[in-house]
């Protein structure tokens, strides 16, 4: 690889951001006249008010509409900060007391007007709101998912840059499953029968499940999800949907909407809906690729491509470049479980490595053909279980940092780049340690940010590691 191999000295410390971040109380009341003149007109009795935590999981709480506004105005919605190190298992990373204090304080939730949707799917007139997080003293959660993505975007728009994203967002459908040693199995269609092949873009195979993805898209236009094309993906009943471009913050906002909205729809209709990286074993695992490009903010322009020859830009190449170097340490926000890491298998439409090549499906970096408007990068390495708010910023941190040191590419690859070696992590372990240890990393995401979610899924390995799998009893129990 003929990028920069020394560790750049300089650092991008978001901490100097959070300074400049001021506390919501300044906004507090245009922000209240907009959520009750929302609430009223649509008529809510009950607001679910979000925090997605270190996993993407929707944390929070349940309140009346009249006891939420009164709460915002008191400056009373509150949880503890506990939230942050939940594990998926429901435990509690053990952490240093530098990082969070072992009084669990309260922080203060204040809603994102701009996310208040309805919940199409109760009976009851029911909003969700997206929150942000803050310290008593008006200072931001420095490690919350979406903070830091707002500390990625902030790093771009002081060059004068906007990043544009458009994710892809892999899932199965599969039959009820109430016991976890039973593999998953695809669930009965419309026909009365399951698939038993794979049907990659089979128009018949996904209208097996009208009712389903009808209902899912009434749901997505009830609260503003910006989703575009369904296709059946190589997997048993796996399917795709592709978002519009836009803003990254709004399309991070959707993809964590969405992900509740089809498991939640899934249900309604007696089938489970899972974002597993590898739910299935012999079936391909399940991606959430992002699209992305970098427009200047006062132009408009699409900074990836020579505006005079429509070639790629020096910014596109470093970018590029940025990617190729900083993602394989990045990689425990693309592949945030110790499933993630089955999905990335030579041969099952994943990436190994950080090759890149035009129109390729087997590199870690695609760029598609487009015209020098639409030029942009596809970043196939995050699992679809990953947090979409910490996926889009180690991917657009990684590639904001290829810009500002000006770094060069390798070479692009023609034919498959599976013949060449495989060098992102094979275990969540490897991950963990490369993520940890590397100062470009901790520079631009934050110290306290890389320990704290570092010791989440070092609590999580920490539990997988004492299950023993059906595997072991199965080959090692009269074999050893």
């Amino acid at each position: 690889m003929s990028t920069k191999e020394k560790t750049p000295r300089k650092t991008y410390k978001n901490n100097k951001i959070a300074a400049e971040i001021k506390s919501p109380s300044s906004a507090n009341a245009s922000a209240i006249k907009t959520l009750q003149q929302w609430l009223a007109s649509h008529k809510v009795e009950e607001v679910e008010c979000l925090v997605p935590d270190m996993s993407g999981i929707a944390r929070g709480k349940i309140l009346p509409a009249t006891k939420f506004l009164k709460s915002i105005e008191q400056n009373s919605l509150r949880l503890p900060e506990s939230l942050f190190i939940q594990t998926v298992t429901g435990e509690y990373a053990d952490i240093d007391d530098s990082l969070m204090g072992p009084q669990d304080h309260d922080i203060n939730l204040f809603p994102d007007p701009e996310t208040i949707k309805i919940v199409p799917w109760y009976d009851a007139p029911t909003a969700q709101v997206i929150n942000n997080c803050y310290y008593n003293n008006g200072a931001p959660i420095e490690f919350a998912p979406r903070y830091i993505l707002k500390c990625v975007l902030d790093l771009y728009h002081a060059k004068g840059w906007q990043p544009i994203i458009a994710p892809e967002l892999e899932f199965f459908l599969v039959q009820v499953n109430t016991d976890p040693d039973l593999p998953l199995t695809p669930p009965i269609g419309r026909s009365g029968r399951a698939e038993t092949g794979r049907q990659s873009y089979g128009i018949d195979a996904v209208n097996e499940f009208d009712p389903i993805f009808e209902e899912v898209y009434d749901f997505c236009e009830a609260q503003d999800i910006d989703i575009d094309t369904l296709t059946h993906e190589a997997g048993a009943a796996q399917m795709e949907i592709n978002f519009n471009h836009g803003d990254a913050m709004r399309l991070a906002d959707m993809t964590f909407l969405f992900k509740r909205t089809v498991r939640q729809t899934a249900m309604r209709h007696n089938v489970y809906a899972t974002f597993m990286a590898k739910p299935l074993a012999n079936e391909p695992g399940s991606a959430m690729h992002v699209h992305q490009s970098v427009i200047d903010i006062k132009t408009g322009q699409n900074l990836f491509a020579d505006p005079k020859t429509g070639e790629d830009s020096d910014l596109f190449r470093a970018h590029v470049a940025g990617l190729q170097r900083y993602l394989p340490f990045a990689m425990p926000l693309l592949g945030p479980n110790v499933n993630s890491y089955r999905r990335l298998q030579p041969y099952y439409d994943a990436p190994i490595n950080v090759h890149w090549g035009i129109d390729n499906r087997t590199v870690g970096l695609r760029v598609p053909i487009a015209p020098p408007d639409g030029r942009r990068i596809e970043n196939r390495l995050a699992g679809a279980d990953a947090n979409p708010y910490l996926a889009m910023a180690a991917s657009l941190a990684c590639g904001y940092l290829g810009m500002v040191e000006k770094l060069s590419p390798t070479e692009q690859v023609g034919g498959s780049a599976y013949r060449l070696r495989h060098t992102l992590p094979r275990t969540l372990n490897d991950a963990l340690q490369r993520f940890e240890s590397n100062k470009s990393i901790r520079g631009i995401l934050g110290e306290k940010f890389v320990d704290v979610f570092a010791s989440v899924k070092r609590a999580e390995l920490d539990a997988y590691q004492k299950v023993i799998s059906s595997w072991e009893r199965e080959h090692l129990l009269l074999n050893v």
